[in-house]
């Protein structure tokens, strides 16, 4: 064959090789991923900055591609779970308690009291507060004495509408120590309310409606009735010579027309500031017939308002200690 020939033979095949597409000749090229270059990798030259952060991912339209609004329900200020969509959904009262098994009283047992209405003889810690020996009821909005459990030793009941005190109030409660009624509306109490109690030692009833003194128990210490109605005509004659523990007797803005005698040796404060008392006996403090004379426990004495002018009764107090608080001229 002329050279002529092996000449255009040979541009015939280069021309088919040069027609196979540069993309499959470079799939053909590519070499097989060997598995064993992952476990080299080294990956302390990567570095994610804030330059490049943005050429990954595209966060400007980031609220669109998810919206929640149809997912979250929207919580009702004041609210402790959502609010269902359909009230249908919600279970009727009966549905929710046909499971709930009956209480029921054991066999054999009696029928079940009634619930008790307030105010109607309730005991009195169901209405006031009882810690230990004491209960408190004050302003309970009582109109009574409630029924006082039997080692009460401290009753308050101030500030209250308790209009009379009863002897059946305090019957059996033979350790009662202290009643306070201050600031009620008592305007009687029977004869034997205090005077049966045998550890009563103070008797508060200072703002009521009182005009007669009660009578009272020879264990009494102390016995606070100021700001009543008391008159001269509310006091038994000699009411307070039995009672030889008195230490403290006021009786101030009351209506009294003179000193209750005989004053027991006992006393120590005398509080009649605030009457009508326009005189006194010789013999109301002190005993004129002894001179030596001295009672050393009465050193508080007030007689300040009352029309009384203690200049003209030189004697009726040199035995005290000091001399009372009231007009001397």
């Amino acid at each position: 064959m002329c050279p002529l020939g092996w000449l255009a033979a040979a541009s015939l095949c280069l021309g088919t090789l040069c027609a196979v597409p540069a993309e499959e000749r470079r799939k053909a090229e590519k070499p097989k991923a060997d598995p064993t270059l992952h476990e080299n990798l080294d990956l302390d030259n990567y570095d994610l900055t804030l330059d490049n952060y943005g050429e990954i991912l595209d966060l400007s339209n980031y609220e669109e591609l998810y919206d929640y609004g149809d997912l979250v329900p929207k919580i009702e200020v004041g609210t402790l779970a959502p609010r269902p969509k359909d009230p249908k959904t919600l279970p009727e009262l009966g549905e929710a308690t046909a499971g709930t098994p009956e209480l029921r009283p054991p066999s054999g047992a009696g029928p079940v009291p009634p619930a008790p209405i307030p105010g109607q003889g309730l005991p009195s810690c169901q209405l006031c507060l009882c810690l230990g020996t004491s209960v408190y009821c004050d302003d309970a909005g009582l109109e009574q004495i409630p029924a006082l459990p039997p080692d009460t030793a401290y009753l308050y009941a101030r500030f209250n509408r308790i209009g009379a005190v009863r002897a059946a109030d305090f019957t059996g409660l033979e350790k009662l120590k202290r009643i306070d009624l201050s600031s009620n509306s008592i305007s009687w109490a029977e004869a034997d309310a205090f005077r049966l109690l045998p550890s009563l030692q103070e008797l508060l009833l200072p703002q009521n409606l009182l005009t007669a003194l009660p009578e009272l128990p020879r264990s009494i210490v102390r016995l606070d009735a100021r700001l009543n109605r008391i008159g001269s005509a509310g006091l038994r004659p000699e009411a307070l010579r039995d009672l030889k523990q008195l230490q403290f007797l006021h009786l101030s803005d009351n209506q009294l027309d003179f000193i209750p005698v005989p004053l027991p040796e006992s006393l120590r404060s005398l509080h009649l500031q605030n009457n009508n008392i326009q005189t006194m006996h010789e013999d109301t403090f002190c005993d004129s017939q002894d001179h030596g004379q001295i009672r050393r426990a009465l050193e508080d004495v007030r007689l300040d308002g009352n029309p009384i002018n203690l200049s003209l009764f030189p004697n009726a107090f040199f035995c005290l200690p000091c001399l009372p608080t009231s007009r001397f001229s």
